[in-house]
């Protein structure tokens, strides 16, 4: 004889939580972890330096298109920014802490260029734990994040390059196309 006790509460899988909720579920040395095999596997793979940038430039853009889906569809009803610059905010603020715990330090607009915006972070959490070696000097794997950004932009509506320099920690610089600045101008007017 056997007995089956079954529970009428509904099971939620981690898929149904709000992303709001996530802080602090995934441990440090976890990430490190993580993203170091990311990189040594990406590295494995590729010959110059340039070529691990790029492959962590695409990686980030997968993780970007997802997040920005889940985002929206849980937290916003589906309800997205038409502005440039709310849409730089929300990047800039919700994002961030959603990605990394924090929000990123600065957001500045280049004087000489309408078209440039630059995301500043003086120390990346994705740079935290990589050593880079000395004939790898100018690696950054800020790209990764640099490929979230652009990811989450351009599915947003808003299409641009995003790339990741050396300068003042790390530097964001993201380059919106000429039809971006032209739609955010219109709505400026309206």
């Amino acid at each position: 004889m056997s007995i089956n006790i079954t529970s009428n509460r509904p099971r939620t899988s981690i898929l149904d939580k709000p992303l709001s909720r996530g802080k602090g579920e995934v441990s440090m040395n976890c990430y490190a972890l993580l993203f170091s095999e990311l990189v040594q596997y990406s590295q494995s793979r590729v010959y110059t330096v340039a070529e691990l940038q790029n492959r962590l430039h695409e990686l980030g853009q997968d993780v970007g298109s997802r997040i920005i889906d889940l985002y929206f569809v849980r937290e916003r009803n589906s309800k997205r920014e038409t502005k440039l610059i709310n849409m730089l905010l929300f990047i800039k603020t919700t994002c961030w802490k959603c990605l990394f715990g924090r929000e990123a330090d600065k957001l500045e607009h280049a004087n000489d260029d309408e078209r440039t915006y630059y995301i500043i972070e003086k120390e990346p959490l994705v740079n935290k734990f990589i050593s880079v070696p000395k004939d790898k000097g100018s690696l950054n794997c800020a790209t990764f994040t640099a490929g979230i950004i652009e990811a989450v932009l351009t599915n947003c509506g808003f299409p641009c390059k995003v790339s990741a320099h050396w300068h003042k920690g790390t530097t964001y610089m993201v380059k919106f196309e000429d039809n971006v600045i032209a739609r955010d101008k219109q709505l400026e007017e309206k």
